[in-house]
């Protein structure tokens, strides 16, 4: 459950050059995103994290039974923007890296750029790798571009997302 999905081996994109003067593949810049956003959680800590002060909230908690992913998410929206996505959760690197990607990208946004990012997502995520991620749009959760090839670790970088939407439902 561990392992981190990358886009394929037939991309042939390359990005900064890494050491020594070697370039850093497009999917081994995915395969990083994935891995420090799975260890340094962004948004992570929902029992310590206060409400914002005059944010309307929602919270989802959403289980994978397949491979026990879990996420506990609360969204608070203030004047029109998300003020804050708080979560806790237990799961594989995708499942978390997710999260913590959705919440560094979601505070800040207006409802509406959300609920736009989220159906982008779950777009890119169910095409069964049809539709490539448009980091324009998607930025670092372009990184999971890879997982619509495997139908089983989809749900693993959705459950995030679907408790963020059905949280944004409750808070709006």
């Amino acid at each position: 459950m561990a392992a981190a999905a990358s886009p394929g081996p037939d991309s042939q994109n390359t990005v900064a050059p890494a050491q020594k003067g070697t370039a850093l593949s497009l999917d081994q810049l995915y395969q990083q995103i994935i891995l420090d956003h799975s260890k340094e959680r962004h948004g992570s800590g929902l029992s310590e994290t206060p409400v914002p002060a005059g944010a309307s909230t929602g919270s989802s908690h959403q289980l994978n039974p397949v491979c026990g992913d879990e996420v506990t998410l609360r969204l608070a929206v203030k004047e029109g923007k998300i003020a804050q996505i708080a979560w806790d959760g237990d799961g594989c690197s995708i499942s978390m890296a997710s999260a913590s990607v959705l919440s560094e990208m979601a505070e800040g946004l207006n409802v509406s750029d959300l609920r736009t990012l989220i159906d982008a997502f779950r777009d890119v995520l169910r095409s069964r790798g049809k539709i490539a991620a448009d980091p324009e749009i998607l930025g670092d959760a372009a990184a999971f571009e890879g997982v619509s090839r495997y139908a089983a670790r989809v749900k693993c970088a959705m459950i995030a997302w679907v408790a963020a939407e059905d949280s944004l439902n409750q808070a709006t």
